[in-house]
């Protein structure tokens, strides 16, 4: 069996299928491991009213554009799913699933990777395995009563798996969708809130992602950035495609009878208390939404721009008084929306920082012939996302293409016109 690539690509999700299609396009030789199935996040860690939050027509895999009925709408998870199988089925990429990449290291000229069906190297190594490894809890969660049941965003899949009392923590993209969704439900949800921003989802005739994208948004590089690398860390905006597409206002929410209060703070035996900082928060997010409606005013009238007019922005809900406290007896369940974190450890490579992120530029490592594919603004905004890969697997590919090895002679060849064109 063939246990040596000129390149291997760690990961078959849809940044590793991507990068494979490039290479292909190549005639590259390379492999893909993947350990689970294709499409296997979106499926098992995702719950069962998923659905995206940018439009259908902004999922553009290379060679492999959004072709349904529907460019406007939002994919529900089931669709998703058949959009990655689809695409693979596409091209038939040479990926062995159920595999494991226990170690990768360097040595000499080639990489070894030890994985759970045996010993490979290979010239180049691509890791496509996303970033969002392993659920973030905070310690804090040991200190609930034993009889309160405790899941992470990853395992929630329907309000109809938990009891009528729940905290969800955290008010990210899956907080906020994850609380409506018990919400809708009838549950009685207590929402304590984060300093995350929203976004708008309609805005004077157009769907916010229009507007961006006409404006150019998804074409700046991190580098243009006014926020550089710090942008990487930042939390999502909060908005979600259900039903439609909608605005996620946490105030309807508290008129409608969820329970809000600030940041998770501490618990102290039956009492679980929360910060001050509710409207803070909430003002943040709605301040946060404003100002993009302005960045899309100025350029409607920058351009002259025929669109709507919509009325400024009137809070439906205040808090009279921050609640504080909660009474532990009044929860059943906790659901932890508190994000991941990256685990790169079995990559003994020496190209992380003191934060375990990768050094990179575009995905290129300093290290010769170990890149990076599919991380949160990774070069744009879109890299960790449907509408950005195509773009930095190509350039991948292009810089893999140019460093082929060359057989003769065990040199390296080296493009110069790309290498000094990029």
């Amino acid at each position: 069996m063939q246990s040596h690539y000129p390149v291997i690509i760690v990961g078959g999700g849809q940044s590793g299928l991507s990068m494979s299609y490039c290479l292909k396009q190549k005639n590259i030789e390379h492999l893909i491991f993947e350990k689970h199935k294709i499409a296997h996040a979106w499926q098992a860690k995702r719950w069962d009213t998923f659905c995206l939050v940018t439009p259908n027509w902004q999922c553009r895999l290379p060679g492999f554009p959004y072709a349904g009925d529907d460019p406007r709408g939002f994919m529900q998870k089931d669709a998703i799913v058949d959009y990655i199988k689809s695409y693979a089925a596409s091209f038939d990429p040479p990926i062995r699933e159920g595999v494991e990449v226990l170690k990768i290291i360097k040595n000499d000229d080639r990489f070894e990777l030890t994985t759970s069906i045996g010993d490979y190297t290979a010239d180049q190594v691509v890791i496509a395995a996303g970033s969002y490894h392993q659920p973030k809890i905070p310690r804090l969660s040991e200190r609930f009563p034993s009889a309160i049941v405790q899941l992470h965003a990853s395992e929630y899949k329907s309000p109809d798996f938990l009891p009528d009392q729940i905290l969800v923590v955290g008010t990210g993209q899956s907080g906020c969708q994850i609380a409506e969704d018990l919400h809708l439900a009838g549950k009685k949800v207590h929402l304590a809130v984060g300093s995350a921003p929203r976004s708008p989802r309609l805005y004077r005739g157009k769907d916010i992602v229009d507007w961006l994208d006409q404006m150019g948004y998804y074409d700046l590089s991190i580098d243009d950035h006014p926020q550089k690398e710090s942008v990487r860390s930042k939390a999502n905006h909060y908005v979600t495609g259900r039903d439609g597409g909608r605005e996620i206002d946490l105030r309807h929410f508290a008129r409608e009878g969820m329970k809000l209060y600030g940041r998770l703070k501490d618990v102290n035996g039956s009492t679980i208390e929360f910060e001050n900082n509710l409207k803070q928060n909430l003002d943040h997010a709605d301040a946060v939404a404003e100002s993009i409606k302005r960045t899309v005013d100025q350029f409607i009238e920058k351009n002259q721009i025929d669109a709507p007019i919509e009325p400024p922005y009137q809070p439906v809900w205040e808090p009279d008084s921050e609640e504080l406290t909660l009474n532990a007896a009044d929860i059943e369940a906790i659901v932890w929306c508190t994000g991941y974190q990256s685990d790169f450890r079995w990559v003994e490579v020496p190209v992380f920082d003191g934060k375990g992120y990768p050094g990179h530029e575009r995905g290129v490592t300093q290290i010769w012939g170990l890149y990076f594919l599919g991380l949160p603004w990774l070069y744009t905004w879109g890299s960790g996302r449907f509408s950005g890969i195509a773009r930095d697997a190509q350039y991948l590919a292009d810089y893999i293409a140019a460093r082929k090895k060359v057989s003769q002679d065990s040199a390296w060849s080296v493009v110069n016109e790309f290498l000094l064109g990029s």
